[in-house]
């Protein structure tokens, strides 16, 4: 540390990058990453190698990981904010994903978010731990590698982790051939570029190999110490100052979790009253709209009331007009009946006239020699009163045909008085706010484990269902030698830990024996 920066192997060129990174991974991020700013700073460094393919993702896992980046980046899903497109820009999938299916960026966003949707409530620091959980069970997951070659000659890789040292094929980092926990090692030692291993049996025989370079050497030993120091230590009880920090870190996640607690419930409660809101002010504008409604028909009744009233007053006075009509009428047909009368007594005046001229006829008759010429008077006489009677007939049956009468009906229209009122009647609202005591806190803790056990089993669901959904978009042809190597492992059911388990039950001579016979 008292070493100029400068001083060291650096390149001379200006400006000089620095990457400070973790040097030692943890096999429990959960556990052992302590306080925040340590936690962000490794999910930081974890991302941009899984992003940069220095640890192999498999698909499916690197959308549900971009989920998670995702979440600690934007916090809660909000589809009013967080549109299509709004992760255009962003670097979250390796390219090896990109390039393996047909899949077009819009493709990709839409299952991300989906997940994304389901991490709702997640601070930051929760969704970055979670996107560690996923990540260190990843096979390469803190693994340094180096070129090595055994007493045969036959190159192989070194693998350096938190559990021990690793032998795999240069063609396959995904599974090692032969591993030696920490726990199995007595000493580590290097001569020039011959690396030796003594086991802690002293009864099996050390085992060697060569590294390329002297430099490589000093790296590989720093790494195993500080591995196997750390692995050593994490068997045995923390040290005082170490229970202080996590004790300080479960006080300061107590009162963040309570804190978000209190936050989520407000954040609910002023959800629900928004929606409260909203929903009063919508029934208020669609009662608003049914008042409105209602007057209008209400001004349209008035005017449709006033135009029948108006309808109404002319009538009554067509009414009044055809009652004067009527009494005309009635007067008219009066005198044309009293007229009548007249000529009825005026006919039988004649007819008693005819009677008598007829009798005095008979009369002049017996006298007819003596009165011939009053005879023949008398007949002209008869003669025309004859006429003068067809002519009264005639006359009359005329004026009788004539005559006619006229009825009218009128009728009045009564209008509706009864009116519909409208009444808005408002709703208040009332919200209690508590406060959740410890108890409380004890039991939703309880309650999340269970649902996080829950989970764990819908995750792995969701991962075969989203692998199972894309395999028809695979290209076949751009699958990398890892991608078939990790297929492989899944179709027989290994993983990281059951390999490395399988290895270790073997007795430790026989790995030393089969590692000098690669």
């Amino acid at each position: 540390m008292d070493k100029k920066v400068l001083d060291h192997d650096v390149p001379t060129e200006e400006p000089v990058t620095f990457h400070f990174l973790a040097k030692f991974y943890p096999e429990n991020a959960e556990e052992e990453l302590v306080q925040e700013i340590t936690q962000h700073l490794f999910f930081l460094q974890v991302k941009k190698q899984i992003l940069d393919e220095k640890i192999y993702c498999p698909p499916e896992a690197s959308v549900l990981l971009a989920s998670y980046a995702v979440q600690a980046k934007y916090g809660d899903y909000d589809p009013n904010v967080h549109k299509r497109g709004f992760l255009a820009q962003e670097e979250l999938l390796p390219k090896r994903v990109i390039n393996l299916y047909q899949m077009t960026p819009e493709m990709w966003e839409e299952r991300i978010t989906a997940w994304y949707a389901e991490h709702r409530g997640r601070a930051r620091d929760e969704a970055e731990m979670e996107y560690l959980k996923i990540a260190q069970d990843l096979e390469m997951y803190g693994v340094n590698y180096f070129a090595i070659r055994n007493k045969k000659g036959t190159e192989l890789l070194l693998g350096v982790d938190a559990l021990g040292l690793h032998i795999y094929d240069p063609d396959n980092r995904l599974t090692p051939k032969i591993s030696f926990p920490w726990n199995e090692i007595r000493n580590i030692s290097y001569s020039d570029k011959e690396f030796t291993i003594k086991p802690l049996d002293k009864k099996i025989d050390v085992f060697k190999f060569n590294s390329s370079k002297l430099r490589v050497n000093k790296l590989i030993l720093q790494l195993c110490i500080g591995n196997h120091d750390l692995f050593m230590r994490r068997r045995k009880a923390d040290s005082l100052e170490v229970q202080q920090m996590k004790a300080q870190a479960r006080e300061e996640k107590a009162r963040k979790q309570m804190e978000r607690q209190r936050l989520a419930r407000e954040k609910q409660m002023r959800e629900e009253a928004e929606r409260t809101r909203d929903e009063l002010e919508r029934r208020l504008m669609q009662l608003k709209e049914e008042a409105t409604m209602a007057n209008e028909a209400l001004m349209r009744s008035e005017e449709t009331a006033d135009l029948l009233a108006e309808k109404a007053q002319i009538t009554e006075e067509e009414a009044k007009l055809l009652a004067q009509k009527a009494a005309e009428a009635e007067q008219e047909m009066q005198r044309i009946k009293a007229t009548a009368i007249r000529t009825e007594e005026e006919k039988r005046l004649m007819e008693q006239k005819v009677l008598e001229a007829e009798m005095l006829a008979l009369k002049m008759a017996e006298e007819s020699e003596r009165r011939a010429k009053e005879a023949d008077q008398l007949k002209q006489d008869l003669q025309e009163a004859r006429e003068s009677e067809r002519r009264a007939k005639q006359k009359l049956l005329e004026i009788t045909s004539k005559s006619s009468y006229t009825s009218v009906n009128s009728s009045t229209t009564a209008l509706p008085t009864d009116l519909p009122s409208f009444n808005l009647i408002s709703e208040s609202l009332s919200f209690d706010f508590k406060d959740t005591d410890m108890k409380r806190l004890s039991m939703e803790i309880e309650k999340e484990k269970v649902e996080y056990m829950e989970k764990s089993k819908h995750l792995q669901e969701q991962l075969n269902e989203l692998k199972t959904e894309i395999e028809a978009l695979k290209l076949k042809e751009r699958e990398t030698a890892l991608d078939i190597l990790h297929n492989e492992n899944a179709s027989r059911g290994n993983s990281k830990h059951n390999t490395i388990k399988k290895l270790t039950l073997q007795s430790t001579q026989s790995r030393v024996a089969f590692f000098e016979e690669l």
